[in-house]
């Protein structure tokens, strides 16, 4: 099985943007058994703009692109160098893959992305996959991958992934009356039961963005899970077990 698995900001990050090691060991440990089960795994990281917000001293994420700019290219080696260090102790490698939106508007670039992964995957090495805010000028023209949420959609699409997880620091989709919403085979009807929530002070994602992603990924036939990626939920997607939201693809 071919499985894209998202993880956002604030589900690896603490408050102030410094990575959760704990949070990240929990996660590269079950990433690198969905591979030893046979999975291929391309893992969407998000965090790299918190990271650097942390190690610059800021209080919240900036508003201006140089800034978040400059807070990427800082952060971004924090997190590559710490999952490097952890997926090496399962005897993994990994290889970096910084996307921005160019990347996927013209059919040549997108199909060579298209190759890049899959021989990476074929190599036997995990791709980590962030969103190139170092250069991206993306927000400037009201363009946003939605802290990777969307990323996630468009990898998946393209390499024709059987499974999309999008991890997030609740347990999946809520109703108004904050209970988990378990199966999700009616986007529509869902939608009108659903409290979105709101993004937080170190992403620029959230439940909307999760969802907009989500209907996308389902439109085109890629069952996709929302699930808590504070704790150890991975091998019980893949098991078939009642955790998080399970959204069947073309559930529309």
């Amino acid at each position: 099985m071919r499985v894209v698995v998202k993880v956002g900001t604030h589900a690896i990050a603490r408050k102030t943007g410094r990575p959760d090691y704990p949070a990240l060991r929990r996660l590269v440990s079950q990433l690198c058994d969905l591979r030893k089960a046979g999975n291929e795994v391309i893992f969407v990281s998000s965090g790299a703009v918190a990271a650097g917000i942390e190690a610059l001293g800021l209080k919240a994420r900036p508003a201006d692109t140089n800034d978040i700019q400059m807070c990427a290219a800082v952060g971004q080696a924090r997190f590559i160098y710490e999952y490097e260090k952890l997926f090496a102790g399962y005897g993994v490698k990994i290889g970096q893959v910084l996307l921005t939106h160019a990347d996927f508007e013209e059919r040549r670039r997108s199909q060579n992305v298209k190759k890049s992964l899959e021989h990476l995957v074929r190599a036997g090495i995990v791709p980590v996959v962030n969103e190139n805010d170092v250069v991206a000028d993306d927000e400037l023209k009201g363009l946003t991958f939605g802290d990777n949420d969307w990323l996630s959609f468009l990898i998946a699409k393209l390499v024709k992934a059987d499974l999309l997880i999008l991890l997030t620091t609740v347990d999946g989709l809520l109703d108004a009356g904050g209970r988990r919403i378990a199966l999700v085979d009616n986007f529509r009807k869902a939608m009108k039961l659903v409290h979105a929530g709101e993004k937080g002070r170190l992403s620029k994602g959230g439940m909307d963005s999760k969802l907009k992603a989500v209907k996308a990924a389902v439109a085109s036939g890629i069952d996709t899970y929302i699930a808590n990626g504070r704790k150890k939920v991975l091998p019980a997607v893949l098991e078939g077990r009642s955790v998080g939201t399970f959204f069947p693809g073309s559930a529309l």
